[in-house]
């Protein structure tokens, strides 16, 4: 069962290390608790729906309270504390396209606000509803979530927008194919949401951001049905995908999505790498990625990361002998640990690994082996869920992307 005032499902549970809460304390300071709301309390809050009856809508007050938030900081206050603020007026979840155009149709009839619903994991603030005079639907997407299609000669295979994560590699690797998107929020979030906000996965580097692996489906808008294809290129003009991918949701409402798979790997291995400082870590990070060297995932944690990292990584004694090797290799304070993947065939995997070595090496890098690479690829889902046991500790997380110029970081 989902949690409704968290993230995932509510028999994972992922408690903060005993002495990570102390390295938090010593860190930061001692953290302090808040009381949390009821279910039962927050169901007391929401007021009777403004909508008309419809077969394809529900009005239940639990459903329009579990799509009322996304998993923002904000989010997650208003969620604890049980002042959620607006709520959707009811909650529609269609089966097809015909279903979509249908609701889409009474919706524009009683002048409602529509809001699609994929995931629930926005940290944007576009499916909560505002405060208004016109009642809000909202309209989720769950029930759309099979594999439509495979066109095992272009590589495309075609889904229902609803699929999250699991059921889209589940489904893909079965044919043995994979789309290779994994975004932290891969558990819950959903295909149509990753083109909706212009998604990036852990392995971009290999499979491509979602601009690279949309190729093309449709959606349903109040004008009608908008079908893009599949072209694999062109030089007539805009391409309709750029109208989509980021938008939100706000043109109208994908009812089918067509992407680029791939088939799955011969092997995957993922390699942890510390580096002495910021500098020599930002100097080689760059290099790396500059060369191009044929990788599926690279990401730079710096000194505090780092630091925080190994805290809560469980099995201190380990960690101890880590840091003992480290500081005699001369990765001591101040070291940031840079975590890469090779994925393909053992003889592309050698290749890649052998260059990513040399080139590392050149900027003082102390490679650790595959373990702490594993151990990331085991957990990399369950991160979030760390969040729980953090606020139980009395502190609150949150997270936030940029981009910028090599230049300007």
């Amino acid at each position: 069962m989902r949690r409704w005032n968290g993230w995932g499902d509510e028999a994972t549970v992922v408690e903060l290390p005993s002495h990570g809460e102390a390295f938090l304390a010593e860190l930061i300071g001692p953290g302090q608790t808040l009381a949390d709301a009821s279910l039962a309390q927050v169901l007391a809050k929401v007021p009777a729906s403004r909508l008309p009856a419809h077969p394809l809508i529900s009005q239940d007050a639990e459903a329009r309270l579990r799509h009322a938030r996304g998993q923002s900081l904000a989010d997650w206050l208003a969620m604890r504390s049980g002042e959620f603020g607006v709520f959707p007026d009811g909650v529609a979840f269609p089966e097809s396209a015909a279903q979509i155009r249908q609701l889409l149709a009474w919706a524009s009839q009683q002048d409602l606000i529509v809001i699609p619903y994929g995931g629930g994991t926005s940290v944007a603030g576009h499916i909560n509803p505002q405060a208004s005079d016109k009642p809000v639907l909202t309209l989720s997407l769950e029930r759309m979530g099979k594999l439509i299609e495979v066109d095992d000669d272009s590589l495309i295979a075609t889904f229902g927008p609803g699929a999250n994560g699991p059921q889209v590699e589940s489904q893909l690797r079965a044919r043995g194919y994979t789309l290779g998107h994994f975004p932290q929020s891969w558990e819950l979030s959903t295909l149509g949401g990753w083109v909706a906000s212009r998604s990036s996965g852990q392995q971009s580097l290999r499979y491509g951001r979602i601009e690279q692996l949309f190729a093309g489906g449709k959606v349903e808008t109040f004008a009608g049905t908008l079908a893009i294809p599949s072209f694999p290129a062109s030089a007539a003009g805009p391409d309709l995908r750029e109208l989509l991918m980021g938008s939100e949701g706000r043109f109208g409402i994908i009812s089918e999505v067509k992407v680029r798979i791939s088939r799955l790997a011969e092997q995957e291995h993922f390699y942890a790498v510390f580096m002495p400082n910021w500098q020599q870590a930002l100097a080689g990070i760059r290099r790396l990625a500059q060369a191009r060297v044929p990788l599926s995932m690279l990401r730079l944690a710096n000194a505090s990361e780092t630091r925080t990292q190994l805290a809560l990584a469980g099995h201190p004694q380990q960690i101890a002998w880590l840091e003992k090797y480290l500081a005699l290799r001369g990765a001591r304070d101040g070291k940031c640990m840079l975590t890469f993947g090779v994925t393909g065939s053992r003889t592309q995997n050698g290749a890649s690994l052998k260059q990513a070595k040399r080139l590392l090496k050149g900027f003082g890098g102390v490679f650790s082996g595959t373990l702490l690479g594993k151990k990331w690829a085991e957990n990399r889902f369950r991160f979030p869920y760390l969040r729980h046991g953090l606020w139980s500790a009395g502190y609150a997380v949150d997270t936030l992307e940029t981009a910028t110029d090599w230049s300007n970081v």
